[in-house]
């Protein structure tokens, strides 16, 4: 399932995140900016989609089904 490997993902860029429960990742300072770019690269990298910088956004990067919405319509553009 797509959401696990996802959470799998995000839990090697910072293990100590409640990823699966957590819908304010970016509003509550919980990433920083090198953990997004870390996110991006790993995203891009297993996903091969690429991350325009308009999609880096705080509704995009919030929780973990956010990422996955933007994942998978990066997928199908």
């Amino acid at each position: 399932m797509i959401m696990d490997e996802l959470l799998e993902i995000l839990q090697d860029v910072n293990d100590d995140v409640d990823f699966e429960n957590c819908e304010t990742l970016i509003d509550d300072g919980i990433l920083d900016s090198f953990a997004i770019l870390q996110i991006i690269a790993a995203l891009s990298e297993n996903y091969d989609i690429s991350i325009p910088a308009a999609e880096i956004i705080p509704e995009n990067f919030n929780s973990a089904k956010a990422l996955l919405k933007m994942v998978e319509r990066l997928q199908n553009e």
